[in-house]
């Protein structure tokens, strides 16, 4: 069994250091979508727009689907199914042993990632070398992004610098951010210039036209589409919009939400081969029907992968993103993978404060903190919650609902806070110290305060 988030967060924050960079660097990620969202007098009205555009395509689904693969046929492009990851990975391999092919770039598809597909092809003998920036570090060291928009967030340029001396041969302790990635590029550029078959993401795609949108800083997705001889796009079912008239609303959201642009450097329309090009698209269900038919959960369908609440959730931000032992994570990704597999994502509902502030920032209004509430309740119901947590829930409940009993443990805390505080900062009694200053004391509860000043 993998462990926890609770136990992955603790290795994460026993370097504090790290962990206030980390928590520092992505607020300001937080405060640039801020900045960027006050510059638009309507943006109220685009969140509202996009939420009801999502509500009502998944509403018909299955009609929006047929329509896309229709018109994708009708424009050249090669159509495939798949039900779940397994699915995917065949249908891929297969295209790739078809045409014999060694060279596979691949820009950041968070499907993929969901998919395990670069394991997946490894265990097959085939390499694909990840082209976004971030993901080409990750993978050089052996780690799952850990952001689904800023997928190497988690290091410091230092370590960037050590990994590239360790891979590409530069200056040892040479951490100029410009060195590394012109020295990036040079060996991007070859791995774009020998690739064969380059496998891209989709972030939308239109049932009206058959063509689908990618959306990058970087331009990888386009040098790799464009340089090889085979381009495979693989998306889940939830991508699709109805008509190209809707993309715009999306794309004025998705860049602003994400890190605070206008929007992507590269927004790029793929809709039919280009001569002499073969272009596969392959349409991904895993789990995503189930979750559709889970009515307090569906509208997590609507996550357009701006990852805005990555950025704002309090304990994302403090616990780093492979604490979450999955590939999606933060809050939207502990909504998400409880679908997939309950069981292994038990614990990820119970990662959050439920400050809402995830719901707040989302662009396409998913109720997020309401959904992570009642994931916990159906894992509770299936009998999923750690026996320590569900006798401590047991034993807050009875307090709670004795009135006395909590007036005279409330009282007792607070003199102990005042008279013996350091009975409380020994971490192994006080789990919620380790990463907290405890409050100071106050003089009497607000109960005692309010039946005194009440009148007044």
């Amino acid at each position: 069994m993998s462990k926890s988030h609770a136990a992955l967060a603790a290795e994460f924050t026993a370097d504090e250091n790290r962990t206030d960079w980390h928590d520092e660097t992505l607020w300001w990620v937080r405060q640039k979508r801020d900045k960027a969202v006050q510059q638009i007098p309507e943006w109220e009205i685009l969140r509202q727009w996009a939420s009801a555009i999502k509500e009502h395509t998944l509403s018909k689904l299955d009609e929006y689907l047929a329509i896309f693969e229709r018109e994708a046929i009708s424009n050249g492009i090669k159509v495939h199914w798949a039900n779940d990851a397994t699915a995917h990975n065949e249908i891929i391999l297969k295209i790739i042993k078809e045409h014999s092919i060694s060279k596979i770039v691949k820009s950041k598809s968070m499907l993929t990632e969901e998919c395990h597909l670069n394991e997946y092809l490894h265990q097959s003998g085939i390499e694909v070398i990840d082209t976004d920036l971030g993901e080409r570090i990750v993978q050089f060291r052996g780690e799952p992004p850990s952001h689904i928009v800023l997928p190497a967030i988690h290091l410091k340029k230092e370590d960037v610098s050590e990994t590239f001396h360790e891979h590409l041969g530069t200056e040892k302790g040479n951490n100029d951010p410009q060195y590394l990635t012109e020295s990036a590029r040079t060996h991007l550029r070859e791995k774009f210039i020998q690739s064969e078959l380059a496998i891209t993401g989709v972030n939308f795609a239109i049932a009206e036209t058959g063509g689908f949108v990618v959306c990058t800083n970087e331009g990888n997705a386009d040098m790799g589409a464009h340089a090889a001889k085979i381009h495979i796009a693989c998306m889940g079912i939830e991508k699709i919009i109805p008509k190209a008239e809707h993309l715009g609303v999306f794309t004025r959201m998705l860049a602003r939400s994400a890190t605070g642009q206008a929007i992507t450097t590269y927004t790029s329309h793929f809709h039919r081969p280009r001569p002499g090009q073969e272009m596969h698209i392959v349409i991904v269900n895993n789990g995503r029907s189930r979750q559709l038919g889970r009515e307090d959960f569906r509208n997590s369908l609507k996550c357009i992968r701006c990852a805005a609440c990555f950025n704002t959730c309090p304990v994302y931000r403090r616990s780093g993103g492979h604490s979450y032992h999955t590939a999606v994570a933060g809050p939207i990704g502990s909504i998400l993978n409880p679908n997939l597999d309950m069981k292994a994502n038990a614990d990820l509902p119970f990662a959050s404060t439920l400050c809402g502030s995830c719901t707040n920032v989302c662009p396409v209004k998913i109720n997020i903190h309401e959904q992570l509430w009642k994931w916990r309740q159906v894992i509770a119901e299936e009998g999923l919650v750690a026996p320590s947590k569900k006798m401590s829930m047991q034993v807050l409940g009875y307090i709670l609902s004795k009135p006395s009993l909590y007036r005279l443990i409330g009282k007792t805390g607070r003199w102990v806070l005042r008279h013996m505080p350091l009975l409380v900062k020994f971490k192994s009694l006080n789990p919620w110290y380790k990463q907290r200053e405890m409050p100071e004391a106050p003089s009497e509860s607000f109960r005692d305060w309010y039946k005194k000043n009440r009148r007044s």
